[in-house]
């Protein structure tokens, strides 16, 4: 199997040269005056080349001096000596994608248990295997670490405490590892860590204690069925006293998407995060047992988080999808049992009083609408189905613009704002549904060119 460097010279020859040379014909020739080593690319992506080590240090260290990105994802790699290698001779490596790689064996003490890599801020080792001792030693070789990609590792308990696991450890009645988690390191703010079969909350949070100034946390595709603290006779470790979101005072982006939360208090229970802007809750069993459309349920999860200001991708909430949401869910929970209504209820009363009943609650919005659609001097009356998305409508705008729907861009003009100060509002997202734009009948969408913005462009430069 090849080395490193002998991966690099194949791809690139082996004195650097990226084109080979052309006789007889004429060309005026430029001649840097620094080495053909800089021929080799600052993002340098060598992926299921079957590299197993990284070759001779100088010849690689003098070819790879300017290299910021590397990824050598599918590859052979399995001892961190040679991986420890690659990075000495790449000292301005920022970004490192080691995925795919067999690196199970542990880190041995020597090797990284102080600050080597001063440059290295992003690290991905998705389905590597790597254990707990030898990300704890990562770590702290890695001062500089922002992001961390640890998805597909099979992992089903967290241990960054530098303590090896004994079965006593392990609760017989929770199985959680019963591990109390001190910050590990303070410059990590991104942490991918989705499809790992982890079930417990507790163990996530260990994740936020060890690493206290994180933003991002991806845990989809995880086992997860409850947020809950989830509190153990048994194993008696204090976790009853705890919540939720209390290893995460500084945590803005959250994905829980395709996880085995089933109930609305997990809805109530993200809502107490501190700092939580932009979540992701697709695919979870509740949507499955609720007898209401995805409007429906969008604006019963709007009016649950009061502080998050993306759901579900896309952009931002509006203040008048919110205030709607707000009343409707007043409405919506009117009608049942006080018992049934949950605290979110009573704190929208204080702010809305008491409204008046509707005969019948449909949280849905009109189905079909005729909107105006304006391309250049052409305009034509069409009735829409406010469930279908601007990808899909695009495509069907294609006769009318008389371009594909990859080179349209909308703008939607509600009938009320056509004289507000900022203009019609793009529809830039493929996948969102015309409903969430409030959209009804006398709007108009305005349907123009992205090339004729590219060639305005040229001309002012």
């Amino acid at each position: 199997m090849p080395s490193l460097l002998e991966a690099l010279e194949r791809k690139y020859g082996a004195k650097g040269e990226v084109n080979p040379a052309i006789d007889d014909i004429p060309v005026a020739i430029f001649v840097p005056k620094r080495s053909p080593r800089l021929s080799v690319p600052t993002l340098l992506v060598l992926n299921d080349c079957d590299i197993d080590c990284a070759g001779d240090a100088n010849t690689l260290a003098d070819k790879c001096a300017d290299v910021v990105e590397l990824d050598l994802a599918n590859n052979k790699l399995s001892d961190w000596k040679e991986i420890f290698a690659v990075l000495e001779q790449t000292p301005r490596v920022r970004f490192l994608n080691l995925s795919f790689n067999r690196l199970s064996a542990q880190i041995q003490a020597a090797q990284a248990l102080h600050p080597r890599w001063d440059s290295l801020s992003h690290l991905v080792l998705n389905s590597t295997y790597v254990g707990w001792p030898s990300v704890l030693g990562l770590l702290k070789a890695l001062p500089a670490l922002e992001e961390l990609h640890l998805s597909l590792n099979e992992y089903s308990y967290v241990n960054l405490t530098g303590k090896d696991v004994n079965e006593k450890d392990i609760c017989e009645s929770c199985s959680r590892l019963n591990t109390e988690t001190e910050p590990v390191h303070e410059q990590l703010r991104q942490l991918h860590f989705s499809g790992n079969p982890i079930s417990n909350w507790w163990e996530i949070s260990k994740l936020g204690y060890a690493f206290p100034n994180l933003d991002t946390l991806l845990v989809n595709d995880c086992t997860l069925t409850t947020l809950a603290p989830d509190p153990c006779d048994k194993c008696d470790d204090g976790n009853g006293k705890k919540k939720s979101h209390d290893a995460f005072p500084h945590l803005r982006f959250l994905n829980l998407n395709n996880t085995g939360l089933a109930t609305w208090d997990e809805v109530d229970r993200l809502a107490k995060f501190p700092a939580l802007k932009s979540l992701r809750v697709q695919g979870w069993p509740l949507w499955d047992r609720l007898e209401s459309t995805e409007h429906e349920r969008r604006l019963l999860l709007v009016a649950r988080l009061p502080h998050v200001r993306t759901l579900n991708g896309g952009g931002a909430v509006p203040p008048e999808e919110r205030d709607a949401a707000e009343r409707a869910f007043i409405r919506y929970y009117m009608e049942k049992p006080e018992s049934d209504r949950p605290d979110r209820y009573w704190e929208l009363l204080g702010v809305h009083g008491k409204l008046d009943p509707l005969v019948s609650v449909d949280l849905r919005p009109e189905k079909r609408v005729q909107i105006t659609f304006t391309c250049g001097e052409t305009s034509e009356v069409r009735t829409v189905d406010v469930y279908r998305t601007v990808s899909d409508l695009k495509t069907r705008l294609e006769r009318l613009a008389g371009f594909p729907a990859s080179k349209m861009r909308l703008f939607y003009v509600d009938q009320d704002l056509r004289d507000a100060p900022q203009g019609p509002e793009e529809m830039r997202y493929p996948t969102k549904q015309l409903y969430s734009y409030n959209i009804r009948s006398g709007d108009e969408i305005i349907i123009e060119s992205k090339l004729k913005h590219s060639i305005s462009a040229n001309s002012g430069a």
